[in-house]
């Protein structure tokens, strides 16, 4: 009696065919892409192993569980390199600055990406301390922006950076999440001028 084998993983090393180098980033951006269009609760690793054109060993072998993928997949999300605008004037850069958050957040995967990044903050605590760390080096990067203002006599030093950064993004992420029309991309200096307005030196 012949007795069949299971079927071989298709990430697993054979005669002729060595292991597939790109499997992880696959699986990765799959996540990404059914995270995104699911949310962590509903995402399954069946679903990213097909998106991925992967077996779920495969998935497994990098991930131990679906948690660990969608934390993976959040922080991917969340690496995003930060254009920081010289335009010569603070109204300017912050003007340029709410034009590419704009751009981002008036996309279907834009949004999709607050949204689920609010959602799983709230669910997994590794998930909250990565927004916290991101936002936390999202306004470093600001502070260069702030530190020229300053030297050009445009922003008080002592000035709340930390509000002045935060205030824009909860608009935003308020409106998302009640499904409120947002602002659109043309919008960026009316409100780079409000959020100035009480901040900026007279």
């Amino acid at each position: 009696m012949s007795t069949s084998e299971p079927p071989a993983d298709d990430d697993e090393p054979r005669r002729g065919r060595p292991r597939d180098p790109d499997a992880g980033q696959r699986i990765l951006d799959a996540a990404v892409q059914v995270l995104l269009e699911r949310g962590a609760q509903a995402m399954t690793v069946d679903a990213v192993a097909e998106r991925a054109g992967v077996g779920k060993a495969t998935v497994y072998r990098r991930w131990a569980s679906k948690d660990d993928l969608a934390y993976a997949a959040v922080a991917a999300l969340f690496d995003q390199e930060v254009h920081v605008p010289d335009t010569g004037s603070l109204l300017g850069d912050i003007t340029e600055v709410f034009r590419d958050l704009l751009q981002l957040t008036t996309r279907p995967d834009g949004a999709a990406f607050f949204r689920t990044a609010a959602v799983e903050a709230g669910r997994d605590s590794r998930i909250a301390e990565l927004y916290r760390v991101t936002l936390a080096n999202r306004l470093m990067t600001s502070n260069v922006i702030f530190d020229r203002a300053v030297e050009r006599g445009e922003l008080d030093p002592d000035v709340d950076r930390q509000m002045l950064f935060d205030w824009p993004a909860g608009i935003l992420l308020l409106r998302i999440l009640t499904a409120t029309p947002l602002p659109r991309p043309e919008d960026a200096e009316e409100m780079a001028r409000l959020t100035l307005y009480g901040f900026a030196r007279r």
